[in-house]
């Protein structure tokens, strides 16, 4: 695919301050594309990310948005779409991990997960798809997990949301392929991010003796199959989940 294929398009991503987020903006920024990202809490992070793309000639906006709320990711969306003047492409990617065990966890573990990981895809689509809708076309990629498909343990809360990610991917796969809109998820395995930083060795080689490449996968080869969804060469792949994870979830 050509280096500048997405030049001049503006991209929204959710949680674009870190980890896989943050080397997807740097990937749709390499394409060409001008970037609006939020963050929560990664103040530090974000505007060192924000700087760093426009020192070097991109176009690049930070902004503080809790997903969980929808009226905030609403004006968030319409100022970017204002201040690009347009709007292409959305990347849910915001979400956040509070594993226990069913037995352990409590509501709010259950509530703040399900509602920033899954309403929060609503709440940041919702504000897209008329856009979107109105000039019959666009991009809505999900970051999802292989959690939602296989399962893990001492992950119900963040399997739910997952799962939910992969379903809400392809009912609205359905609801606006004619109007020329795509609609796919990326299902990462175990990848080397903060998320990860925390396991021990031992739990991580355990976790490698799983997975057939034999290796955690990097941000950047999440962000690369991201990139290949957004491409012309993926212009007939709609409702799709799929699988970063070095065969993990292979059957």
């Amino acid at each position: 695919m050509e280096e500048n294929f997405l030049k001049d398009q503006a991209a929204l991503v959710t949680g674009g301050s870190r980890g896989i987020g943050r080397a997807i903006v740097l990937m749709l920024v390499q394409a060409g594309c001008r970037v609006a990202f939020s963050y929560q809490k990664s103040q530090q992070a974000a505007r060192s990310l924000e700087e760093e793309i426009n020192n070097k000639g991109g176009r690049c906006q930070a902004s503080a948005v809790d997903v969980k709320n929808f009226e905030e990711v609403k004006s968030w969306v319409d100022r970017s779409r204002d201040h690009f003047g347009r709007l292409d492409i959305l990347v849910n990617n915001a979400g956040i991990i509070l594993d226990k065990t069913l037995m352990m966890m409590t509501p709010p573990n259950w509530h703040e997960v399900l509602e920033t990981n899954l309403t929060g895809v609503f709440n940041a689509t919702r504000a897209s798809i008329v856009t979107f809708l109105k000039q019959k076309k666009g991009n809505i990629i999900n970051i999802s997990s292989v959690s939602g498909l296989m399962g893990l343990s001492g992950q119900s809360n963040y399997s739910a949301s997952k799962g939910g990610i992969n379903a809400f991917t392809k009912a609205l796969a359905k609801e606006v392929a004619n109007w020329g809109i795509r609609v796919n998820a990326v299902a990462p395995g175990f990848i080397e991010t903060d998320m990860l930083s925390g396991f021990p060795d031992e739990q991580k080689e355990q976790i490698i003796k799983n997975i057939p490449l034999g290796r955690m996968g990097s941000s950047g080869d999440v962000a690369n199959c991201v990139k290949f969804l957004l491409s012309e060469h993926a212009g007939y792949i709609t409702g799709a989940v799929v699988c970063v994870d070095g065969g993990l979830t292979m059957r």
